[in-house]
């Protein structure tokens, strides 16, 4: 599926594939779903359509064989909703009449295998449409080259330059694939008269329209074929909307409304096997449906409450017994009962916990109570109180869902219950007793947290010229600084160091007429000299912090520091003060000078993935001091102000793993990177950040936590998780694992309860509960699954498995978890008619396909070849620190049309493919960590001035970007859009501008994730294809 470069280990082959990807060699037919014949999921109409289609050269009689849907088969896609009701969408593959001899070389551009015949006997299910003159066979009139030169087109031109550089030795997936749809019969050659889907060819109602070449963005021209040629392209025909329990089929387009002669497609869009992009189904028509359906509503997250809203669709949660989707998001809300059902699914189990998420616009805030007041949770294995909770004995005991056991409850506590239930009947005045989310004030109070600030006045970073700039900016943001409750200023607790190859310490102490520095030339066994006035209330060492602030850039360079200043040297310092003051805090890390090994270098296996621990792999030195960050609650914010891409230790270990985060500039030099430094900087300072957590994760009695994947250090138990630092943005994943069959009455309960120590060092608990149902029925399991909370959970798990594992193998076991769920759908869910030709969907996991592929060639599984050893450490870093809404825009970014002419409205999201860009428009693509604006190469030079300032697109600078704040229109509105997506974005981000055809254009291929990327990785359409041929095997 994707193209390796010459020195990547490829896959293995896998039992269930030939060498080609085909049968080898003639086999009978046989039937993928041969125990549900007796099942009908259809309606009656499409029974008697598909009954009547059957092809001539299919046996006749009981029972009808299917096989393995070849080159010129329907391709169709069957999202279904329930076991009464079968939802159509018939996708049929470009019209590849014949092929006499050798495929052409732009149909597989990058892949090139022999091609193994279909055979005979297989049967072809035939599209199916209710209307007059369609789907009937009609005689089709053969012809063949004129020469062998004319059975081959020209190639393809890339669309990028770089693409060329893309095809290397294909891996044993790849070999595993026919290079380009098999083929047999004899080609059609129809006029311009019979643009009509009607002729058949095998038993399949194809279409072989005569096209002309489109031309293709960024000046490339395509070179289809002759209309002599066997080659033909299909016509390109519309879905009507989507909706429940309707069956879809593709409608043939008059002659007035599709003109193919007018298509353009890039190459990188195409799919190798023909199938048209556009009928796929799609990601932006499944978020867009979830919007249409929850926006501006009110969800009741309680038990047996329907599925969630998607991450990415803001609505209203209201509490009435179980956690929001904000702060527990579960990957099923339908477990199955048996273990062997969860394993037979390969749906996953577990959910997606951000223990700090912050309460959309319009909710309720989360209720506190003192723990004096708050009702004990359970004796035995610590579970926090929560509406699971059972009562027995007219409310004198409790069992507890978690362990089993039953606690007694306190005299001081004790309240009757009534009804039936045994509902206590305080249960509406105590929210631990009727709300699944809730926070405990704790009676006991910590050290308050601390704001260490670590600059370096290394030579370089004197001569480096930004000094000033960053301390100007520290002045001013902590003059700024607020108390929590919002009243007068800030009485954080401020230190101050500096660092070349020496420490420099400054007593900051209220009663020193100015600040005095001391200097520690004795770095390897670093001691404190004094504790005394390095820590001091903001309030009262303002001026002293200022002063010294102003005279850093006036540094003189008394020592050489050419061989670089390790990162761990002002880490070490700052743990030493907050263990010499026994409390937490944050360390604020200005970091220039060069960056030295902290261990042996050791192979970066850049291309390869036979060693990726030497690549992501934290060495020793960082994981010991990271853990001792932890344990004392110190957070790290580094701020990089010089980037080091190729050489040097990557610094970005021991921030990300004790809750941090890494900023990379490039010196600070431009007016954008000193922007987004400023923002960066305000951002860490003004969020909110809790230090010392512990999180506990608890599961019903018959279920058990097998793992938990975030950034953090593991330890002993996987339920078990202690940060240094914690904030609304951290989301875990927890998966789960069957101990013994479930009850289904009961259901299955979900506790995460986070301790912390708050900025002022007052301890406080939040309790988040969710209640989930249980059933014995596999379609129950996948009717209550999201693709995009899939995409989160397998995007933290195997981005930590990466530590340990080979890439081509998580790569792999992505792919293979995939097939197997359709297999398993397939096979258990769906109706027994369902032909080979047609992949079925569950309804919610629709977009699956697609997510999965952009995660399995994301730059981090995939490396391009211009991807740097540091830019993967920190992308992997980063995604992980994300919440559930940014991951899935990262790997689904969005694609907005801006309006060049008339008035400007609200623009609906495009798929993220290049046949959705045209050449005359202006695209705006905004993921977490990029914001490109692609320029089309015929946009209107009115559109161009009134955005850019300059009506000439030749003249039009790429790259790095500000708009022009320009009165009109089209410049607010764009500004306007700018600015909203980076208020919704994790990370500051710059504006790329990337005009078509440009060398950058790179970038934004990279994005388009329905389409080839750039690295090798395969389009949507080819790896759906890919996995729905491999689901189909695996149960025959």
């Amino acid at each position: 599926m994707d193209g390796y470069p010459s020195n990547q280990s490829q896959a293995p082959f896998h039992p269930w594939t030939e060498h080609n990807g085909w049968s080898a060699g003639p086999q009978p037919p046989c039937d993928p779903v041969p125990g549900l014949r007796h099942l009908h999921l259809g309606s009656p109409t499409h029974r008697g359509a598909r009954a009547d289609s059957q092809p001539s050269n299919c046996p006749s009689g009981p029972p009808r064989q299917q096989s393995i849907p070849s080159s010129h088969e329907n391709l169709n896609v069957v999202p279904q909703t329930s076991p009464a009701e079968d939802v159509h969408h018939h996708l049929t593959h470009n019209s590849l009449a014949s092929i006499q001899g050798t495929p052409p070389t732009w149909l597989n551009p990058t892949l090139n295998g022999p091609i193994s015949p279909v055979h005979p006997n297989a049967c072809a299910p035939a599209l199916v449409h209710h209307g007059p003159q369609w789907g009937v066979p009609q005689p089709m009139s053969p012809c063949s080259p004129h020469g062998p030169q004319e059975s081959n087109s020209a190639p393809f031109q890339p669309l990028y330059p770089q693409q060329s550089r893309f095809t290397g030795p294909q891996s044993p997936l790849q070999r595993d694939l026919p290079s380009s749809l098999p083929v047999t019969g004899p080609c059609v050659n129809q006029g311009a008269q019979s643009r009509t889907p009607e002729a058949a060819f095998g038993g399949v109602h194809m279409a072989s329209p005569c096209v002309s070449p489109p031309s293709l963005p960024g000046g490339c021209s395509q070179s289809y074929v002759s209309p002599t040629s066997p080659i033909q392209q299909q016509p390109q025909w519309a879905l009507p909307p989507h909706g429940s329990g309707a069956e879809y089929g593709c409608t043939p387009p008059s002659s007035s409304t599709v003109d193919v002669n007018t298509m353009t497609q890039s190459p990188s869009s195409e799919s190798r096997y023909g199938l048209d992009p556009k009928l796929l189904p799609s990601a932006v028509g499944v978020m867009a449906e979830d919007r249409a359906e929850w926006e501006g509503k009110v969800f009741v997250s309680e038990p047996g409450s329907p599925l969630p809203p998607l991450p990415t669709t803001s609505c209203i949660t209201e509490d009435r017994g179980c956690a929001g989707p904000g702060a527990v998001h579960s990957i099923s809300y339908c477990v199955p009962c048996e273990g062997e059902s969860a394993l037979l699914s390969h749906l996953p189990l577990g959910a997606l916990l951000s223990p700090l998420a912050r309460p959309n616009a319009g909710e309720r805030p989360l209720p506190t109570r003192p723990e004096s007041e708050c009702m004990r949770g359970c004796e035995a294995c610590g579970a926090s109180m929560c509406p699971a909770m059972r009562w027995q004995d007219c409310g004198q005991r409790f069992h507890c869902p978690f362990c089993g056991k039953l606690s007694d409850v306190p005299w001081q506590h004790y309240q009757p219950t009534k009804g039936v239930e045994g509902v206590r009947v305080d249960r509406e005045q105590r929210p631990e007793l009727c709300m699944g989310s809730y926070e405990i004030l704790h009676d006991d109070k910590d050290e308050p947290a601390v704001l260490l600030l670590a600059i370096d006045v290394s030579p370089s970073a004197l001569r480096g010229g930004h000094l000033e700039f960053i301390t100007r900016q520290i002045r001013t943001l902590l003059a700024a600084l607020k108390r929590e409750d919002g009243g007068g200023q800030s009485d954080v607790r401020v230190g101050l160091i500096t660092y070349d190859s020496r420490i420099h310490l400054y007593d900051l102490g209220p009663t020193r007429s100015r600040p005095h520095m001391m200097v520690v030339t004795e770095t390897e066994d670093f001691q404190l000299p004094l504790t005394e006035g390095l820590v001091v209330p903001l309030q009262d060492c303002i001026h002293s912090v200022d002063s010294v602030l102003q005279l850093i850039p006036s540094f003189s360079p008394d020592c050489d520091t050419s061989s670089g200043v390790p990162i761990e040297l002002p880490v070490k310092t700052g743990l030493s003060i907050l263990q010499a003051m026994s409390c937490p805090g944050k360390l604020l890390l200005f970091h220039s000078a060069p960056l030295t090994q902290a261990t042996a270098t050791r192979s970066s296996g850049f291309f390869g993935s036979s060693k990726p621990k030497s690549i992501f792999e934290p060495p020793d030195s960082a994981v010991s001091l990271a853990k001792a960050c932890v344990v004392q609650g110190c957070g790290v914010e580094l701020f990089v102000l010089s980037r080091q891409d190729v050489g040097g230790a990557w610094p970005g270990h021991v921030p990300y793993l004790t809750g941090g985060d890494l900023y990379v500039y490039d010196h600070l030099q431009g007016e954008m990177d000193r922007e987004r430094f400023s923002t960066d900087l305000k951002r860490t300072l003004e969020a909110e950040t809790v230090y010392k957590a512990q999180l506990r994760i608890h599961v019903s009695k018959d279920l058990r936590v097998s793992g938990c994947y975030g950034l953090f250090i593991p330890g002993d138990r996987p339920s078990h998780v202690a940060l240094a630092m914690l904030d609304q943005r951290t989301t875990l994943a927890a998966e789960l694992a069957h101990s013994k069959a479930l009850d289904e009455e009961r259901g299955v309960v979900i506790q995460v309860a986070a301790s912390y120590s708050g900025p002022t060092g007052q301890r406080r608990t939040r309790v988040h509960t969710l209640t989930l149902r249980c059933s014995r029925h596999l379609l129950d399991t996948f009717r209550h699954c999201q693709a995009q909370t899939l995409l989160v959970f397998y995007c933290k798990k195997m981005y930590c498995a990466a530590l340990e594992r080979p890439l081509q193998e998580l790569r792999e076991e992505l792919q293979m978890e995939l097939t197997e769920t359709l297999a398993c759908y397939r096979k258990h869910c769906s109706s027994a008619s369902i032909s080979t030709g047609q992949l079925v969907l569950p309804q919610f996991l629709r977009a699956l396909p697609v997510y999965i592929n952009s995660l399995r060639k994301s730059e981090v599984l995939l490396p391009g070849l211009h991807s740097s050893v540091h830019q993967r450490l920190q992308l992997r870093c980063q995604v992980l620190r994300m919440d559930s809404r940014s991951i899935a825009t990262h790997f689904y970014p969005t694609l907005l049309p801006l309006q060049t002419s008339g008035p400007q409205g609200p623009a609906e999201a495009l798929r993220c493919s290049a046949a959705s860009l045209e050449q005359g428009g202006l695209y705006l693509l905004s993921g977490p960590l990029a914001l490109l604006l692609w320029v089309g190469s015929q946009v209107p030079p009115q559109a161009l001035l009134q955005v850019f300032n300059t009506s000439c697109f030749s003249t039009l600078p790429s790259g790095e970007t500000k708009p022009p704040a320009l009165e009109n229109p089209l410049s607010s509105s764009l500004r306007s859009l700018i600015y909203l997506l980076n208020r919704q974005a994790p990370y500051t981000r710059k504006l790329w501008v990337v005009k078509q055809g440009d060398s950058c254009e790179e970038a934004l291929q990279r994005h388009l994730v329905e389409d080839k990327s750039p690295n090798g990785g395969a389009s949507y359409a080819d790896f759906l294809y890919h996995v729905h041929i491999n689901s189909v095997r695996m149960r025959q």
